[in-house]
């Protein structure tokens, strides 16, 4: 009995073994098709600057990402190998094992054999009973005989059924084999297609050096507009800053004032003492949370639960456009084969021109400002801010409440002749790099 427990336990642990690889192979396998999707549109949007003879920042950062792209699928192709390389080691092991029960079994079942063999006369069997002692004895090895024959008939069972699973174990080390080869030769089409792709991004590399000196006025331009651009967003954070804290010193008077009102009363009305002096105490706890309030805008009525539920979306907020690709990433950026560098205080996107602008996540429009015929949208979340520069349409007005998804705008062009934004995240007066904040693409 406790052979079986033991069997049938190991049983299932395998069980839940192989189904927890099948379910990795098949998250493999779907993340690979979901890469392959990426590329495609990757190489959607190269074919369009392809339009444009000159090389341009978008090209590369498209270039780029998809070479990021395959050495994701080979990474993945790798992984499949690894996956079906174990399948191929169980297979044999399991073959092999499986070979030498069967050779016992046999081994077992010729001896079974011998032996009745040469215990094959009627008169032998008869005599094995009649020799009992007693009665029940005899009945005892009358069932003794039947449970042999049945023995035999489930040694003969057992060796058909393990020649099956033989059989069937090497059909699938077949099928595990054939797969290998067809996913290795994958990973070979990916690795000769990523060989390509890198000659293609260096062409577009030792195209953009020649153009190193536009490409730097270009980005000096962009750089000028930026701390344009920073100028006013600190402007408009600063005055909610302002606004907020009056409103949370307004507050804090309120409170004091309830206060002292409520230790008036006690001294006029003893009898009303305690219920008076549990107010003013509720209102001086409210003060002291109140002025612990790290941000101010936490201080504000439902500003710390916008702030608290912004912030556990990080890495889950959804992108401002539907479509569109980094062209510079945030912070210190240096573009491959020049000497030209940078800081981007937020993202630059290239996007389709006059692609819908969406607000990410709730809050309120703080501020709707022009810089050089472009539109820029400053949206509150709590502490907060998100901005959606480079528009050529706002759609939006100040103090509108917006939704996440909501179209604040349009995309204005850029001077390859395609759509572009710039999108930037701040906690307060603070940059961050709001790649970390939206989903991976």
């Amino acid at each position: 009995m406790r052979l079986i427990v033991i069997t049938l336990a190991f049983f299932l642990w395998g069980l839940n073994g192989l189904l927890a690889q099948t379910q990795n192979r098949t998250d493999l396998e779907k993340q690979r098709a979901d890469i392959q999707d990426e590329i495609t549109e990757v190489k959607r949007s190269l074919e369009l600057t392809k339009q444009n003879k000159k090389a341009s920042l978008g090209q590369l950062a498209l270039l780029q990402r998809k070479l990021r792209l395959r050495q994701a699928a080979i990474y993945n192709v790798n992984r499949q190998i690894d996956f079906i390389q174990s399948d191929i080691g169980n297979s044999r092991n399991e073959i092999a094992k499986l070979k030498k029960d069967l050779d016992t079994l046999k081994m077992q079942y010729t001896k079974s054999v011998v032996y009745a063999y040469k215990n094959r006369s009627n008169y032998d069997f008869l005599n094995f009973i009649f020799s009992a002692s007693s009665f029940n004895d005899a009945l005892k090895r009358v069932e003794y005989l039947k449970s042999y024959r049945a023995y035999r008939e489930q040694q003969t069972n057992t060796i058909l059924n393990t020649q099956d699973l033989l059989q069937k174990k090497i059909g699938n080390l077949e099928l595990s084999r054939k797969e290998k080869d067809e996913v290795l030769a994958k990973q070979e089409k990916d690795r000769q297609e990523l060989a390509e792709e890198k000659k293609e991004k260096d062409q577009v590399v030792s195209k953009l050096k020649s153009r190193e000196k536009e490409l730097a006025k270009e980005l000096s331009s962009k750089q000028k507009a930026d701390n344009k651009l920073k100028a006013s967003i600190k402007a408009a954070i600063d005055r909610e800053i302002r606004i907020a804290r009056q409103k949370a010193l307004e507050e804090e008077k309120k409170l004091k004032a309830a206060a002292a009102l409520a230790a008036a009363a006690n001294a006029e009305s003893p009898t009303e003492a305690k219920t008076e002096t549990s107010s003013a105490t509720d209102a001086a706890k409210k003060e002291v949370t109140v002025a612990k309030k790290a941000s101010v805008f936490d201080a504000t009525p439902g500003g710390e639960i916008l702030s608290d539920n912004f912030e556990k979306n990080k890495g889950k907020l959804p992108w401002p456009i539907e479509k569109g690709n980094i062209k510079i990433p945030f912070g210190n950026y240096a573009i491959a084969g020049t000497k030209v560098k940078g800081n981007n205080p937020g993202l630059t996107i290239e996007t389709d021109e006059n692609s819908a602008v969406k607000a990410i996540f709730d809050g309120d429009v703080v501020s709707v400002f022009d810089i050089e015929s472009e539109w820029n949208v400053l949206i509150r979340h709590g502490k907060y801010f998100t901005t959606y520069g480079n528009l050529s349409i706002a759609g939006v007005t100040k103090g509108q409440k917006v939704k996440s998804g909501d179209i604040i705008g349009k995309a204005g062009p850029n001077s390859d002749g395609n759509g572009e934004i710039e999108f930037i995240l701040l906690l307060e007066n603070k940059n961050l790099d709001p790649a970390v904040w939206i989903k991976r693409r």
